[in-house]
């Protein structure tokens, strides 16, 4: 069963029961691009908008107290999440969010109409663009609320990404002792502790927490009472200087009104500094899970050097073969994020003169890119790191069977020499150490010093003190 509802084109059926009006019915005709909704989060920031600017309005004398009354039972009832099934449109819209806009104004309207006794549709009492949208614009309401949304969604990740860290931190102690082969370029270079590896995993990821927060907190300057183009046509002033105080007593954020209006409505190079945020975390995510891929591969026939957990198994035709799934699932979020980061550079860059009418598409991206990114964090954590081991015998096999120690002996012995004992070793396929003393250049107590496992990791006082003594020796001769 439908209703009748008119709107500047004419005569629209609306369902009876639907909360939503006539410009949210011809947005599902004209918009069926992801069939999906707007964000749920992105419904509760319009909410809490609609919700500060008519207590605003009202403060300045433009809605009346019974009004007031029941247009805040349907905010709030809205900010709550008891209506998100009337917010029907399309995430991706053409209109710069006008329909969104207009969805919210329509359930609001309506479900006050029905608490004051006014039926469905009629807007005699309460009207969408009359007293929901009284001193406002979509320009100004629904990039203000991409804003909140997004730094909503965005605490959630901050805090899967403290937690990942908090995990890595805990492996690199437990792996503090695990001594193995560095490399560059993929080729052996010097030893590394697995500790120091994972230590620096989340060093770049405390890296990214800072840059997240910086970025996302310049989202907290929102243009509510820019009206159409910044110029606050149709907004009272009074109700401009309080707007965004009621907005941040709603939502509880403290916001700042944007110093330029004008700039804050037609610029949207903020939302590209978030995103920017989210691709650099993304591709240190990324490389993590490359780095991990590595280092696990074989397990036979590769590096060997951990563990991952085994999560499922890894062939249809291959028995008994194990993938890294959680590290595949993580790199792919990020190719994702990489993507989405694109499309909201190139949107912000396709606005023109006073308004950006991208804005659908950025935030539809923005949220995603948060939001796998959270949930990618949690299944890397739990799924893979906190249950990672190290294969300690390989590490060390590796190590004595590699040419990389070269480097810590070649200031006792020269390096023209260390060049020829490393081919020598690579060659004939020996043990460096072999080599070394074979050469007769190094003794072997000397060797012990240079080679001793915290002495490559981490420049030691016994190879240093060894080599001083030894040029000092050289000093003396030449006198």
């Amino acid at each position: 069963m439908t209703r009748l509802e008119k709107d500047s084109l004419g005569l629209v059926e609306v369902p009876l029961d639907a909360y939503y009006g006539a410009q949210t019915v011809r947005s599902l005709t004209n918009f069926p691009i992801t069939l999906k909704p707007i964000h749920p989060m992105m419904v509760k920031a319009l909410g809490m908008i609609k919700l500060a600017a008519t207590i605003s309005n009202h403060k300045v004398g433009y809605i009346d107290k019974k009004r007031l009354h029941f247009i805040q039972i349907a905010a709030q009832e809205v900010i709550d999440g008891l209506l998100n099934d009337h917010f029907v449109t399309d995430a991706i819209q053409g209109g710069a969010g006008t329909s969104a806009h207009m969805n919210v104004n329509e359930v609001i309207a309506n479900r006050a109409n029905e608490l004051a006794n006014y039926p469905l549709g009629t807007y005699e009492y309460i009207h969408p663009n009359d007293h929901l949208n009284f001193g406002q614009s979509t320009n100004d309401v629904y990039p203000s609320a991409g804003r909140l949304a997004s730094i909503f969604l965005v605490e959630d990740l901050l805090e899967s990404l403290r937690l990942l860290q908090v995990s890595l931190l805990k492996k690199s102690e437990e792996f503090e002792d695990v001594l193995k082969m560095g490399r560059t370029h993929l080729q052996d270079a010097i030893p590394i502790q697995l500790g120091q590896e994972f230590k620096a995993f989340a060093t770049s990821i405390g890296r990214d927490i800072k840059r997240i927060k910086i970025a996302f907190n310049d989202l907290k300057s929102v243009n509510m009472g820019a009206t159409a183009v910044g110029t606050g046509l149709n907004a009272d002033e009074n109700y401009k200087r309080i707007v965004v105080k009621e907005l941040s007593k709603v939502c509880g954020i403290t916001l700042t009104s944007a110093r330029d209006l004008v700039d804050s409505t037609r610029n949207v190079d903020v939302f590209v500094w978030a995103s920017s945020s989210l691709k650099t975390c993304a591709v240190n995510l990324s490389k993590m899970s490359n780095d991990i891929r590595l280092m696990a591969s074989g397990p036979l026939a590769g590096f060997n050097e951990i563990n991952l957990p085994e999560k499922q198994p890894g062939s249809s035709i291959m028995p008994g073969k194990i993938n890294p799934v959680i590290a595949e699932v993580v790199n792919q979020v990020c190719f994702n994020v990489f993507g989405n980061d694109v499309t909201i550079l190139k949107a912000a860059e396709a606005g023109q003169l006073e308004l950006n009418v991208f804005e659908p598409v950025m935030f539809y991206k923005l949220f995603e890119s948060i939001e796998t990114m959270t949930h990618a964090c949690d299944t890397f954590r739990v799924n893979l790191i906190d249950g990672v081991s190290a294969n300690k015998a390989r590490c060390e096999e590796m190590v004595e069977s590699s040419i990389g120690n070269i480097t810590a002996v070649a200031p006792h012995i020269g390096y023209a020499n260390a060049s020829l004992l490393a081919q020598k070793a690579l060659i004939e396929r020996r043990k460096l150490r072999d080599v070394i003393l074979e050469s007769g250049l190094l003794s072997e107590r000397d060797l012990n010093i240079i080679l001793k496992p915290k002495s490559l990791t981490r420049p030691g006082i016994s190879g240093k003190q060894l080599l001083k003594t030894k040029l000092k020796d050289q000093d003396h001769e030449n006198d």
